[in-house]
């Protein structure tokens, strides 16, 4: 399996001088301390596509590497090992940078994938990360120091040179109540970061079915209309307020808030609900994992309590909180039932670990789950009003059910006759609440990065689209043929 390593940063300077350093391709004995000396072969410029640098690494290691992309107009640049004594096999790199929104800063994006032998994945992805990476990073800053005036923004420095100016930002906001053609691109200001609020550039946005429940006007506390969907995003903070400890700027984040909001290009942020991102995960996977990924722990681990022998019916088993679910309750020994719309979807579903699909488009299961398992001890509902009497029906006694969304519908008042039968329970919780406690949500979403680092979640399988294609995802989400998550990228 290839190991992948992410790494991005924020070089106080423009993109002109950052990529006139990192697009000569034999410049790195220059500026990064772990090269001892470099040269190209053959005599080729250092900047055509092809050429291989020869060097050695102040350990004594030996590497050649060629150059297989550049791009002027994109500021990107590719390349690979062709040899190396390192233990990286069919290791490929690529750097990416980007104007910080007025141009004055750069964005510096650099990730690889490679093999490594066996035992020693997490040891070398830790020694790209850090000694090749982060300490690039740095060394480049001095090194710009150096060669002229460029400001460097400290880790723990507050704001930056753009903090005390308003940025630019690209927004999606319904104008009114609707279909996904009330969706519409517009532009704003996004003021310098208030005490406890960091400013993220954001790289990929999470689209949630409570996304749509808003636009269609659902819940109008939540977001008055005209507004911007949107509760989750994952990005690179280019300034903190005041009192803000726990980020810098450069910091590789996401975030889940209880405030709509995220579908846009820049937005003020609480720390509190900001967490930082490992390596091993990038900006995209955050934005498709992290509320799903919380709330598939906080429904499992808290409100469900399953373990071993627990009979689990998820609806919608083969959605972005469906596989995480099925996932990760298989492992804690949960027999897990599902829900799915297709049998293409029966098939993810059993990939992610549902053991019994039923594949239904008319809200009919009842009888197959008290045919399977003689009924379910927690039912995990996404589906709304139609599900409602099957639900009733599909409870074993004793059983919970929980309210997750309501896709065919809002969910009209609950009997309680209806629940006394069977000695049954029901819930309609927030997520929000379970994330309120100072330090739970850092403490939850590391349980889902560890989960998916061994592997218990896969990573997500991510439908992309351009955030000015929000009215298409939100038409992808409704028809009910997506599979896994949707992101926007800003």
């Amino acid at each position: 399996m290839l190991q992948k390593v992410v790494r991005s940063t924020i070089i106080d300077a423009p993109i002109e001088r950052v990529w006139a350093v990192l697009r000569d391709f034999n410049s790195h004995d220059r500026w990064h301390d772990v090269v001892d000396k470099s040269r190209i072969e053959g005599a080729e410029s250092s900047s055509q596509v092809g050429c291989v640098r020869n060097f050695t690494l102040n350990d004594g290691n030996h590497i050649r590497e060629q150059l297989l992309a550049l791009s002027d107009s994109e500021y990107k640049s590719t390349y690979c090992i062709v040899q190396a004594t390192v233990p990286l096999q069919r290791y490929v790199a690529t750097v990416t940078l980007k104007p910080v929104t007025d141009g004055n800063r750069t964005f510096w994006h650099w990730e690889s994938s490679f093999a490594t032998p066996p035992g020693r994945e997490s040891e070398l992805r830790d020694m790209v990360a850090t000694e090749v990476y982060e300490a690039g990073f740095e060394n480049l800053r001095r090194h710009l120091r150096a060669d002229g005036d460029s400001r460097v923004v400290r880790p723990g420095a507050a704001g930056g040179p753009a903090a005390s100016r308003n940025l630019p930002s690209r927004l999606v906001r319904a104008s009114r109540a609707g279909g996904p053609e009330v969706l519409e691109i517009a532009r704003g200001e996004v003021p310098p970061p208030g005490p406890g609020e960091v400013r993220i550039q954001q790289r990929a946005v999470g689209v949630n079915f409570i996304d749509v429940y808003l636009r269609r006007g659902w819940l109008p506390g939540l977001m008055p209309l005209p507004g911007t969907p949107g509760m989750e995003a994952a990005g690179v903070v280019v300034d903190v307020g005041a009192g803000v400890q726990a980020f810098s700027v450069g910091d590789r984040v996401a975030y889940m808030s209880s405030y709509p909001g995220s579908y846009c290009s820049v937005r003020n942020v609480p720390a509190q609900h900001v967490v930082r991102l490992p390596a091993s995960v990038d900006e995209e996977v955050a934005a498709a994992l992290l509320l799903k990924g919380v709330t598939a722990d906080y429904l499992l681990r808290d409100l469900g309590r399953v373990g071993p022998g627990t009979r689990l019916l998820v609806h919608a088993a083969a959605g972005g909180v469906g596989l995480l679910l099925c996932a990760w309750s298989r492992r804690l020994g949960a027999t897990v039932l599902g829900t799915v719309s297709s049998e293409a979807k029966a098939r993810t579903a059993r990939e992610h670990g549902c053991q019994q699909v039923i594949v239904t488009r008319d809200y009919r299961f009842a009888d197959a789950v008290r045919r399977e398992c003689g009924g379910a001890d927690l039912i995990i509902d996404g589906l709304g009003e139609a599900a409602r009497e099957e639900n009733l029906a599909a409870l074993a006694p004793c059983g919970h059910w929980v309210s997750l969304g309501q896709a065919s519908g809002p969910l009209q008042p609950i009997d309680p006759e209806a629940l006394v039968r069977k000695s049954a329970t029901f819930s309609r919780p927030v997520v929000f609440d379970y994330v309120a406690r100072p330090g739970l949500l850092a403490e939850r979403a590391q349980r889902v990065w560890d989960a998916l680092e061994q592997r218990v979640l896969r990573p997500p399988l991510i439908e992309r689209f351009p955030l000015d294609a929000a009215a298409r995802a939100h038409e992808r989400l409704e028809s009910r043929a997506s599979m896994g998550a949707l992101v926007l990228i800003p």
